[in-house]
């Protein structure tokens, strides 16, 4: 059984995704919830769901090392073996991915490569994909390296643009037809140990 933790700061709605969609993946556990921002809904959501919580907001710690370093440790002391940005709002140092290699997966809102990086989440990724006036869009699910948005891709989704679509019906589209569906998706292929990174690609094996 691998224990997942999912790392949010605010409301959760990706979280609240895994909790509803756990029996899709038997062989994980959503063992933890830990959260930027003491604000964030998403706690609610997993007491609600009798998962454990924790905070560890930024702002107590003097730099981004030791900031990572409780993250880090908060993850390694409970037996963690997936790490899941679900909306973490902040960079981690690169030693988290040292001890997390090949072991933490990002939900993004848009088609990697493009719409993505520093600078790109929330509605701004779905304000961009309409000033540059594309087709498609989408979500993408890909595992989580000290690059942002540059680890290597393990699924993704795309859904027509519509005209007439604002960030903000964008935004609940791409969510309710894409990531709520990939995140389940990846946890489970990667709990199941259907993956492997080959490289930049990443190939799911059959589950027989």
């Amino acid at each position: 059984m691998v224990k997942i933790a999912v790392l949010v700061s605010g409301g959760g709605t990706n979280l609240q995704a895994l909790i509803d969609k756990r029996e899709e993946f038997p062989e994980g556990e959503l063992s933890l919830v830990l959260s930027s921002s003491s604000e964030a809904y998403a706690l609610t959501r997993a007491e609600s769901a009798g998962v454990e919580t924790v905070v560890i907001e930024p702002g107590s710690y003097s730099s981004r090392e030791s900031y990572t370093d409780a993250v880090t440790n908060a993850l390694l002391g409970r037996g963690i073996g997936l790490a899941v940005f679900a909306g973490f709002m902040y960079i981690l140092a690169p030693r988290f991915f040292e001890a997390f290699g090949g072991r933490a997966v990002n939900v993004h809102p848009a088609l990697i490569p493009s719409f993505c990086g520093k600078g790109f989440y929330g509605l701004r990724v779905h304000k961009a994909v309409l000033d540059y006036g594309v087709k498609l869009t989408g979500a993408t699910v890909h595992f989580a390296n000290d690059v942002v948005d540059g680890g290597p891709i393990i699924l993704q989704k795309a859904i027509p643009v519509l005209p007439g679509d604002t960030p903000e019906s964008l935004q609940k589209r791409v969510m309710e037809q894409c990531e709520w569906e990939l995140l389940p998706k990846a946890v489970h292929l990667f709990c199941a140990g259907r993956l492997r990174i080959l490289g930049r690609v990443v190939a799911i094996h059959d589950g027989m």
